[in-house]
């Protein structure tokens, strides 16, 4: 894809992207397809993944406690337990305000490995890296941020999100969908949002602006993106999923570079 060659004049020093189609075609790559890349918060589709997978074996569920007074295993993967961003502090009742959180996800580690007797790394390993082959993609830390993988690892799980084997379809599609529908809140990098959209472990593009995708990505378009310049985007109306991955960290370079980057995939999908 002609497209992805825009990532050759990002000001980065080493930079990779792919898109997959629905049906798990490699419509494209460019870059370097096994360096290993520092995912920042691109790890927590990954997380959330694997806590999915926790609720389909019955080790959790999705409404039982976790985190502070009132929340539950939803409110910490949709950001809206109330959970300050980076420490362990309640700043809102659960499900009144979309609180971007790491520390939300970190607790929702912790439980998760409580209630399975495993280490969350070592659970997100058996849980979907193994499964989907994702070999050079680990966990050195926090569920939140501290992924590291490759573009090929990437085109993997776009992949399945695309077409689910490790989940029943209904479970991502739930998880993809707009969760506590309404909320305000912060989009990190991007200022308020109302509303700021969220799934389980996904954000959801909807009607926001400014964005990080395109501006002709579609409304139902979801994802993650990452401080180190990383971002998934997976736009259901198109039938396909993009990765890019690089080694700076997102700045005033990544929002001017991504959304037309976005927009040019797109648009060279709906020529082919």
């Amino acid at each position: 894809m002609d497209s992805l060659r825009t990532i050759e004049n990002w000001p980065v020093t080493t930079a990779a992207a792919a898109v997959v189609t629905a049906d798990g075609t490699v419509a494209g790559t460019r870059g370097p397809a096994d360096h290993r890349f520092a995912l920042a918060s691109v790890t927590k589709p990954l997380a959330a993944y694997a806590a999915l997978v926790a609720v389909e074996e019955g080790a959790i569920e999705l409404d039982e406690p976790a985190g502070p007074e009132g929340s539950t295993v939803r409110h910490l993967l949709a950001h809206t337990s109330g959970l300050a961003f980076d420490e362990h502090r309640t700043m809102a009742a659960a499900g009144t305000r979309r609180i971007y959180s790491n520390t939300g996800f970190e607790v929702l580690g912790d439980h998760i490995a409580k209630a399975t007797g495993i280490p969350f790394p070592e659970y997100l390993r058996q849980a979907v890296l193994v499964p989907l082959g994702m070999a050079a993609t680990d966990l050195p830390g926090s569920p939140a941020k501290d992924g590291v993988s490759t573009l090929a690892d990437l085109v993997r799980f776009a992949a399945e999100l695309q077409a689910p084997r490790l989940l029943d379809p209904r479970t991502v599609a739930e998880a993809t969908s707009v969760a506590f529908p309404g909320l305000p809140g912060v989009l990190p990098g991007y200022g308020n949002q109302k509303p700021n959209d969220w799934g389980l472990g996904f954000e959801i593009r909807d009607g926001k602006s400014p964005h990080w995708t395109g501006a002709s990505s579609s409304p139902r378009t979801f994802g993650h993106f990452g401080q180190a310049g990383t971002f998934l985007w997976v736009d259901p109306d198109a039938g396909a999923a993009c990765v890019a991955l690089a080694d700076r960290a997102f700045g005033p370079w990544a929002t001017e570079a991504w959304p037309p980057f976005t927009d040019a995939v797109l648009a060279e999908l709906r020529g082919s």
